[in-house]
């Protein structure tokens, strides 16, 4: 890939479509998402791929073409578009879900490091000081919060090593699902582990959470989080050889890879996994379903070797243990660049009289004084959601959703803004996929749509089945940072509007 750059000095097809997909594509998304829907998941990311990616992809193309010169990111192009407070609150939303996955994150990182040690989950017997394992784990979440921020302030250069290993080590599971089940299908002379039994197994979910058509739509949500990271894509433009023809035909390619790698993965997690008997155990949850899958792919390729029981057993953990190792690594790396990474593109895009006192401090390349006040915040949460009362699966279900919800309310607030940008004319745009105004309106509802659809699917789902509780914390991280954000724009404009010369005839 570096020869293919170094030759031009710009991107060409193979490495910009390879950058795409390392961007956006998740292992865990196809473990989950067979959880949630079996085989039923997988016409649910073909429809995601087609009403969002795709066109969410090229509107981020034509957002950065024009905007490459600008710092401020996402926030920059909201700020030409429509106005700078739409673009504070979008921008601040994207920031928040960032806080709501160290959130998740923080708490839930011990379960892969439990796996990379025991060769399973075992958290859920984990207890320190007389506490129970929920709360247990929120207390390591906040130890870890305060850990990772004061390392990351004094310097990210020790643990780029990290990053990269881990991403690698992730990539490798990929391709052990992929001949592994193979290997297991071609053990078991072509039967599958979860029967189709017709058509309906496309559509009809195993599980009785998601049996309900309400409870199916609300899945939309986990496809669209699995395009999660797209926006990172608007910032290739600029670095794309023959940008009008290669960078349209990446995003295509590789939103069709995306869409089918998904796909294949969850069909294969079908091979060697039969819903009822692996999956349906209460002990499952969103968190640690990935591992189970993982340590039962290496069971069943154990059998197809002719292993005895202990040795198929055996060969499960040591698979176990080398997703959570791969995980764990990649979690960490990412929890590195992101605790700061957000925050610094935010406080460097808007204007410094938003943010309070010396909050808005820069130094040496990192913004320490906020992400001191962000360890703090992000550790109040933790406190009152793992010391909620509930159970170890509920509360990982919890934190998944809230994830889930807070990072594509944003994507709302970009493409709601992108017919406004293609209306002004005054605005240079040297890449254009939607030629005209109806087509690039069209565009922003659909993808609006979508996203909105999904969110509110999601969000009723659980109030629709007496489970109100879980429907308000959905609800409760979005609208805290979205007051937040109309409180600090607030104060900025009558700090504003404080600071204005007197017009002549009034000081007269």
């Amino acid at each position: 890939m570096a020869a293919n750059e170094k030759s031009t000095g710009k991107l060409t097809l193979l490495p910009l479509v390879l950058m795409i997909f390392t961007s956006v594509f998740g292992f865990t998304n196809m473990p989950r998402s067979f959880y949630l829907m079996g085989y039923g998941a997988i016409p649910w990311y073909l429809l995601s791929g087609i009403t969002f990616f795709l066109p969410y992809a090229f509107m981020l193309a034509e957002y950065g073409a024009a905007f490459k010169n600008k710092k401020g990111g996402i926030y920059s192009w909201m700020e030409e578009s429509i106005g700078p407070k739409y673009a504070f609150i979008g921008t601040f939303m994207w920031y928040a879900s960032y806080v709501v996955w160290m959130v998740n994150v923080a708490s839930a990182i011990w379960i892969p490091l439990s796996n990379s040690i025991f060769g399973k989950d075992t958290t859920s017997t984990w207890t320190l000081f007389g506490l129970s394992s929920t709360q247990t784990l929120g207390l390591l979440g906040m130890v870890w919060i305060i850990l990772v921020t004061f390392i990351a302030s004094k310097g990210l250069d020790k643990i780029t090593k990290v990053t990269s290993i881990g991403g690698t080590a992730v990539a490798l599971l990929n391709i052990v699902l992929l001949v592994g089940a193979l290997f297991v299908l071609a053990a078991n002379h072509g039967h599958l582990a979860q029967p189709i039994l017709s058509a309906q197994s496309f559509i009809k979910s195993p599980n009785h959470s998601y049996g309900t058509p309400l409870a199916m739509l609300s899945f939309i949500v986990f496809a669209l989080f699995a395009y999660g990271g797209i926006e990172a894509v608007g910032g290739l433009v600029d670095r794309t050889e023959k940008a009008e023809v290669v960078f349209p035909k990446a995003v295509t390619i590789s939103a069709v890879i995306i869409a089918v790698a998904y796909s294949l993965g969850i069909f294969l997690v079908g091979i060697f996994i039969n819903w009822n008997h692996v999956l349906a155990s209460n002990n499952v949850n969103m968190a640690n379903v990935a591992y189970i899958v993982m340590q039962n792919l290496g069971y069943q390729v154990g059998h197809g070797l002719g292993l005895n029981e202990a040795s198929a057993l055996t060969l499960g953990a040591w698979v176990a243990r080398l997703v959570g190792l791969s995980m764990f690594l990649a979690l960490t790396g990412a929890f590195f660049t992101l605790i700061y990474a957000p925050l610094k593109q935010m406080i460097e895009g808007t204007p410094s009289e938003l943010w309070p006192g010396k909050m808005g401090e820069v130094k040496k390349g990192m913004p320490i004084n906020a992400m001191w006040i962000q360890c703090f915040v992000v550790i109040a949460m933790i406190f009152i959601v793992s010391f909620g009362g509930q159970a170890a699966s509920a509360f990982f279900n919890k934190l998944v959703l809230m994830t889930n919800v807070a990072m594509t309310i944003p994507c709302m607030f970009i493409s709601g803004a992108y017919a406004a940008f293609k209306k002004k004319t005054d605005i240079t745009k040297p890449f254009v996929v939607f030629k005209s105004y109806k087509s690039a309106l069209f565009v922003t509802i659909i993808v609006t749509f979508t996203v909105g659809f999904a969110n509110f699917f999601t969000i009723i789902q659980p109030a629709t089945q007496g489970d109100l509780q879980s429907t308000l914390w959905m609800i409760s991280g979005p609208v805290f940072f979205t007051v937040v954000a109309f409180w600090m724009y607030h104060k900025y404009e009558k700090k504003k509007e404080a600071h204005q010369p007197l017009p002549k005839y009034a000081a007269k």
